[in-house]
Parts: C-alpha cells; sequence; structure tokens
C-alpha cells in the first residue's frame, strides 16, 4: 500500500546567524517550497556597538549557483528587518544561506509552505 504525503504542510525555521555561510533550509526532495516571510531580528541590547548586516541568499538545488537576496543589509539593534519582500519559490534540493557580519547578534525567522510533487 502507498504511504500518504501531506500535500500541504507548513513550517517555521529559526536559527541563529554567525559570520560563516549557513544552510538554513533545503527543500526536500519531491517538494516545492514556498518562502512565505524571512526577518531577521539584532538582539543586541546596547547601542556600543554598530549595527549588525546580514547576508541572505538562495542557493540552486545543483549547489553551484548562489544569489544575494540581500548583501550586508543593516540590522538596526533591538530592530527587525525582512529580507524577503515578496515570496521565493524553492525547487527540490535548493537552499536558503544566511549568514552575519558578527557572530551571536542576529536571529531568522523563516515561514515556509512545503508542496508535495507527488
Amino acid at each position: 500500500m502507498a504511504t500518504l504525503v501531506p500535500l500541504n504542510t507548513f513550517k517555521t525555521v529559526t536559527s541563529p546567524l554567525f559570520a560563516n555561510v549557513g544552510i538554513l533550509y533545503t527543500a526536500p526532495d519531491e517538494t516545492a517550497t514556498i518562502v512565505l516571510m524571512a526577518q531577521v531580528t539584532n538582539i543586541r541590547d546596547d547601542e556600543v556597538y554598530p549595527d549588525s548586516n546580514v547576508t541572505f541568499s538562495h542557493l540552486s538545488n545543483t549547489g553551484t549557483i548562489s544569489t544575494e537576496l540581500v548583501k550586508n543589509f543593516p540590522v538596526p539593534v533591538r530592530d527587525a528587518v525582512s529580507v524577503l519582500t515578496g515570496r521565493l519559490v524553492l525547487e527540490a534540493n535548493s537552499s536558503i544561506t544566511a549568514r552575519a557580519t558578527s557572530n551571536a547578534n542576529l536571529k531568522i525567522t523563516l515561514s515556509l509552505l512545503e508542496t508535495s510533487l507527488i
């Protein structure tokens, strides 16, 4: 008997951002994903250090082409920014990556809709 796969699944991904590039999410096999929202928050509570910057990118499903959607975008202290102005469709096995200019200041939240292709 065939295994039933849900047609649509909503997910939330949260992660701190670091100075090295990290893969935040990869669309599963036989699944297309729509990134509904991507918000970065600067959790620093003091004004001593300058604002942190974020680079948010799409990585192709071959892993060879990375396209920055925002690059070195400033996130003010105790504030948040949207790094995605519309929706982003990810093909199966394509990814979202991000990095910060400094460690432990920025956190990201992604809101996703996965749709089964089978």
